[in-house]
């Protein structure tokens, strides 16, 4: 059985910089000088996925994204 991976990614067209991802995934997102999000791309693990799933379910412009693929 594949496992998938998975992790999160920023539509830089799309964010408004809120910053509400960042708040919500400290251990992923950090925010540049004009508070825009900047993402650690790597995989996330178990622990981080319900937090992950909770950023992109609160982001007011929809543009923090869960993408994976299988492995």
């Amino acid at each position: 059985m594949r496992k998938r991976q998975l992790e999160v990614r920023v539509d830089p067209i799309a964010c408004d910089g809120y910053g509400f991802c960042a708040e919500l995934l400290p251990e992923r997102v950090t925010l540049d000088e004009w508070g825009y999000p900047v993402v650690d791309a790597t995989t996330l693990t178990d622990e981080m996925l319900e937090l992950a799933r909770k950023a992109v379910r609160d982001c007011p412009r929809r543009a923090f994204l869960l993408m994976g693929s299988a492995k």
